[in-house]
């Protein structure tokens, strides 16, 4: 199975829409994950037109998104739990406090740092993709791609 997974979208605040590369690469996916800070729902209607899309809320995301979507999920890929959420609180400590949240996964993708990360630390994939539109906090605009088959691959991609 293949996954793209995006977070701090932040559209339309700090972009009118996502980069185009990233609309193409998700129409040759299975599933997306969107790790919060959509700000609004209308990405989120985009992304559902290209694959099956699982979304959390952020902190900075309007009231209407914080109504309708939950802070965090887990999703279940054959053998294999996604814990999902967007994260809280200075960069320092971030995984820590998101490995908090969940019981027993196998990934945990979370956001909000706009930070890419893909590391395994204690038999957990932690995986943020960063940020597609926003660089305030790294150098590059990035999204992810997570592959789930007998074993767990995530790439981050540069933009």
């Amino acid at each position: 199975m293949r996954i793209g997974v995006i977070s701090d979208t932040h559209i339309p605040r700090t972009a009118r829409r996502l980069p185009e590369k990233i609309y193409k690469d998700f129409e040759r996916v299975d599933m997306i994950l969107h790790a919060g800070d959509l700000t609004e729902f209308e990405l989120l209607n985009q992304l559902r037109k290209l694959a099956p899309t699982t979304a959390v809320c952020g902190n900075m995301d309007d009231a209407l998104v914080r109504s309708q979507l939950s802070p965090k999920e887990v999703i279940e890929i054959g053998k294999f739990k996604i814990g999902l959420i967007h994260g809280s609180g200075p960069p320092f400590g971030l995984m820590d406090r998101a490995r908090k949240e969940f019981g027993k996964v196998d990934i945990i993708v979370y956001g909000h740092s706009h930070s890419p990360k893909n590391e395994t630390h204690k038999e957990i994939l932690f995986f943020n993709p960063g940020s597609p539109t926003d660089k305030i906090f790294t150098k590059h605009n990035t999204y992810g791609i997570l592959e789930i088959n007998n074993t767990v691959k995530g790439e981050i991609i540069r933009l």
